[in-house]
This record gives C-alpha cells, structure tokens and sequence, in this order.
C-alpha cells in the first residue's frame, strides 16, 4: 500500500510539471473564443480531455507495442542523405509538435504585424476568433498530445505494480487529479495574461520551445537521420534550463525599461 501511495504521489507531480505547458496552450487557445464564453471554453475542454485521457490510457495500456514498432510501410533508407522508420508514437509526437511551432509562429507574428491593439483586445481581428466549440476542441486534441507521453511515463512508473489493474486504477486518479488542478489554475493563468499581456510574448516562446522539444523527441523516436545526422531529443534539463533563462531575460528587460521609462520623464520636464 506504502508503494502504491508514493507511486500515485509521484504520479501527481509528473503530470502537474508536465501539464505547465499544456496549461499555458490553454490559456492562450481560449482567448481565441467570445469573451464571454472563455471560461466555460476552458472547463468544458479540461474536463473532455480527462475523460478522454483516461480513454487513451485504456488503450495505450492494451496496445502500446503497436505504437512502439516501427510500420514497414514507413521504414526507409536513402543513402547518405535520410533514414527513418516511423511508428504511431513518433507520428503523434512530431504532429503535436509542428502544429504547435505554427501556432506560436502564427501569433507572434500576429503580434508584430497587428496596426491597432485596441482593436485587437476587442477581438475584431480578421478572423483570428473561433467559436466556442472550435476552440474546445483545439484544446481537447492538444491536450492529448501533452498527454501522450505522460501516459507513457505513468506506465513505465507503474509497471512495478504486479496487479494490473490496481496499476490502472492508480493511473487513472494520478490524472483526474492533475486534470482538477489544471480546471483550478486555468482561469488565474488566463486572467493573469489578460492583466499583463507584454507576458503573451513569453508564453508563446515557451511554446515555441515545446514544439521544438516534440519535434526534436518524435525524429529521435522515428529513429530519423538526415544526411548521417541522428535527431537527438532536446532533454528536459536543457528544456527547463531554457525556459529559465528565458524568464529571467523577460524580468529583467521588464525592469530595465521601466527605469529608462523613469529616466525619461525628467528630463522631458526640463524641457
């Protein structure tokens, strides 16, 4: 039983670090609805995808061999310039990853090349809105990416566990309780991002170093090569290592511009 709890414990904690970023998609993707139905946009496609986990996880469980073995229809070797052999893992892994390197890319460049930002908080931007439903759904398909290897992982920390269905059991709670944090915390990032909107620029980088981080961990997973070069995944050091720096940069410029703002004032006094 002593095994059981701390394996759930440590269950928890993986997939709340692991649901940072996914939390932050979701703040981001649920802007993108009317305003007046963001929260229930963000409730209702957190509690789709934990049910939905859940579903995969149950599958996962029952097939994981046939999404770790490479398909045969996908196996291939061009000397000296690429090499790859695809299995479902990889497939999922590297999909997640590019849509979500487009949809930063797409919104940071929204950010530079937008003419009025009060007509853009307004949401009258040019087709950038999705209706309620779209927007669920965006989240529910993403949140299954996020969630992929979370689940692996869970396996992996369950397999231990000699009863297979206290181990699925055991998995399932770890989720629903992560799933309940993320429904608790969704609302404060976004309301927080509303507040202080220089930090949307920051949260989209962030995403633009997951997506790199899947891509990079599905060509690694697709035992891709391209011109004898193996993809090596960006490990999660290196990934959080990143993102601290990246916070840090945006603090401190943050900081310093309000001192040259500061600076800037007297001296227009004097003239």
């Amino acid at each position: 039983m002593a095994e059981i709890i701390f394996t759930l414990l440590m269950l928890v904690m993986l997939q709340a670090v692991l649901g940072f970023d996914n939390l932050l998609y979701i703040s981001l993707e649920s802007k993108k609805a009317p305003e007046q139905e963001q929260k229930r946009v963000r409730k209702v496609g957190i509690l789709i995808a934990i049910v939905l986990r859940i579903v995969l996880l149950f599958v996962l469980v029952s097939i994981i061999d046939y999404f770790q073995e490479p398909f045969s229809f996908l196996t291939g070797h061009i000397e000296n310039v690429l090499d790859f052999a695809f299995n479902g893992h990889s497939i999922i892994v590297l999909a997640g990853g590019g849509f979500i390197i487009y949809t930063a890319l797409k919104e940071i460049w929204h950010m530079i090349s937008v003419k009025d930002l009060d007509v853009d908080v307004e949401g009258e931007n040019n087709g950038r809105m999705k209706s309620a439903n779209a927007a669920i759904f965006s989240i529910v398909i993403m949140n299954l990416v996020f969630s992929f290897d979370s689940i692996l992982a869970a396996i992996g920390l369950t397999s231990e566990i000699e009863n297979s269905n206290t181990a699925f059991i055991v998995m399932a709670i770890a989720i629903v309780a992560s799933g309940l944090l993320m429904l608790l915390l969704a609302n404060r990032i976004s309301t927080f991002l509303a507040k202080n909107r220089m930090y949307e620029v920051l949260g989209l980088f962030i995403l633009f170093i997951v997506g790199i981080m899947l891509v990079t961990e599905g060509g690694h997973l697709a035992h891709l090569k391209i011109f004898g070069n193996e993809i090596v995944p960006m490990s999660k050091t290196t990934f959080y290592f990143v993102i601290a720096v990246l916070v840090v940069v945006d603090v401190v410029q943050g900081r310093y511009q309000k001192k040259l703002l500061q600076a800037e004032v007297p001296s227009q006094d004097k003239v």
